[in-house]
């Protein structure tokens, strides 16, 4: 009997390690197509280490606008055909709007509360729905266009004061209404304390996701067993993201308690959350990453965006001048562009859509899962299938964009509604960009997706984030002339790489490396129009966010 017993559980161990080896890995008849895989990891060693979203473009071309990838026993299907975002994403938002499992981002960085990783559950809802009360259209135009008016000042006037310095300026002018918004805490230098912290936790937040920077224990959950120094010491360098994080969003939130504590409240998004809080029964830590999380997806991806806009002026300077002459025949010389002049310049309305288009910030975007089985096109969708919008590669198809690589406003000639206009329009084949739409981060999705605008998770932050970038745009090309510097010894301008190969940042958001610009004011005129507005401004805009006793906690 034992004997018959030892050689039953032989075959039954046999049997499951054969089957491991011939199923697992292996893409399924009913999934969509894409390229070989191999036993047990599918097609994991196939995907780029950096900037995925290229092979990712290359595999659409060949395999089509919906191809499928296998992660081990998970399934990747990679969308680059609108027809069937908006089928999938949108239409189906029901069961496409989870998030996939993620034990280092969600749970041990930031113990299950960052909104951009959370299924569609009743909590995500609630704070979806707490952060769009403060980001919605008529609020963007009603209160938040002055706070846009009065930082873009700032930012003249610090390209003015120190343009080599230009990258700094930016950061602070994106950080500083996005801090101002959640914490009613203004960033009048990019020497703020905070604002330092930030960037410092960008950047490890950028290298801790980075594909193949932790192993996939998503994906093979015994690997969660083997001892950490083996891989990487991923749960160490897990552990120091997840301090730098809570010691950053907690100081910000206890400034926020302390200031309530002793003046009351103020008008801002973490104040409102803490109002209401009775209500909705959110817990310090659900507030705390919530306002954080708003913070991060704000600051980053304006700045990026921004960086992007620089470089596409230097390497295209017919576009600038023409957006100027635009710009001097609507405003002149003696104020700066308002909101108000958004319809009286469409020139302006596309530069921003191209910025956005031919460098997006999130080019893959935040993915999503599906909560059910899902047929789309014939092929079946299986049950926790992770679905990325590739982003680039919808930005960068020469059908819809000819030349596409070539930063021309044009590919928008006659389409300057705003981005949520077309992300909810019926009519995705004349969708703008993907650079909103999908949560890929609270602010431009909350800033955007990464990524993002389908269905459940279009962003909530759409308004402000092209607000962001046009009060900065058009006031910048407003004031200066953005140039090529020259080269001391040769005379010649310096090299520009604008090639996303080369030229641009790895990990989740897509920033060029820092480069040299010479910003020349275009005229006295201009330069006393700054001056002026910069000393109202500091008279009877800005004190009412500088009177927080900021406390910041000691760095881990």
């Amino acid at each position: 009997m034992t004997t018959h017993l030892f050689l039953s559980s032989i075959v039954l161990t046999t049997c499951l390690v054969v089957y491991v080896l011939l199923f697992t890995g292996r893409r399924g008849q009913t999934l969509p197509d894409g390229p070989p895989t191999l036993p047990i990891i599918g097609n994991m060693h196939q995907i780029p280490k950096h900037k995925p979203y290229l092979q990712f473009t290359a595999w659409a071309k060949k395999y089509g606008g919906m191809f499928s990838l296998k992660m081990g026993h998970g399934t990747v299907v990679v969308l680059t055909d609108r027809r069937i975002i908006k089928q999938l994403l949108d239409k189906k938002a029901s069961t496409s709007s989870n998030r996939p499992v993620s034990l280092v981002t969600q749970n041990l960085i930031t113990e299950g509360d960052h909104m951009l990783m959370m299924d569609n559950t009743p909590r995500w809802r609630l704070m979806r729905k707490l952060i769009h009360q403060d980001l919605t259209e008529s609020l963007c135009d009603r209160e938040h266009s002055k706070l846009h008016q009065a930082e873009s000042v700032q930012l003249l006037y610090d390209m003015l004061h120190s343009p080599d310095d230009w990258v700094f300026h930016l950061k602070r002018y994106s950080n500083s209404i996005i801090m101002s918004i959640v914490y009613g805490i203004r960033t009048p230098s990019i020497e703020a304390p905070w604002t330092q912290r930030l960037n410092e936790i960008v950047e490890l937040w950028a290298r801790i996701n980075e594909f193949g920077a932790t192993p996939p224990v998503d994906l093979f959950p015994l690997l969660k067993w083997i001892p950490e120094r083996l891989l990487g010491n991923w749960l160490t360098r897990s552990q120091v993201v997840h301090d730098e994080v809570h010691s950053l969003y907690g100081g910000l939130l206890k400034a926020v308690e302390k200031r309530r504590a002793t003046t009351g409240s103020v008008y801002c998004l973490a104040d409102r959350i803490l109002d209401q809080n009775e209500k909705n029964g959110l817990t310090s830590h659900n507030v705390m990453l919530l306002a954080g999380v708003t913070l991060k997806g704000g600051s980053d991806t304006t700045a990026s965006t921004l960086s992007s806009f620089v470089q596409a002026m230097l390497a295209f300077p017919e576009v600038q001048k023409k957006a100027q002459a635009e710009i001097d025949a609507v405003v002149g010389e003696n104020r700066l562009p308002v909101w108000t002049d958004y319809g009286s310049m469409p020139y302006v309305a596309t530069v921003v859509k191209e910025t956005l288009r031919w460098r997006p910030t999130a080019p893959l975007g935040f993915p999503h899962a599906l909560s059910e089985d899902e047929w789309v096109d014939g092929k079946l969708l299986p049950k926790g299938t992770v679905v990325f919008v590739n982003v680039w590669g919808l930005h960068h198809d020469e059908a819809k964009f000819p030349d596409s690589d070539i930063f021309d406003p044009d590919h928008y000639k006659g389409r300057i509604a705003s981005s949520s206009e077309y992300a909810n329009s019926a009519d995705y084949e004349n969708r703008d960009h993907y650079g909103f739409g999908m949560d890929h981060s609270p602010l431009a999705a909350i800033v955007t997706d990464i990524a993002k605008g389908n269905g459940r998770r279009l962003c909530p932050g759409i308004h402000l984030a092209d607000r962001n970038l046009w009060h900065a745009i058009s006031k910048l090309l407003w004031a200066f002339n953005l140039e090529k510097t020259i080269d001391p010894q040769s005379g010649k301008s310096v090299a520009l790489d604008t090639t996303v190969e080369t030229g641009y940042r790895e990990g989740l958001t897509m920033c060029p490396y820092e480069f040299p610009c010479k910003a020349t004011i275009r005229s006295e005129t201009r330069r006393q129009v700054i001056l002026r507005d910069l000393a109202e401004v500091k008279q009877n805009f800005f004190p009412k966010y500088e009177k927080v006793d900021l406390f910041m906690p000691e760095k881990k």
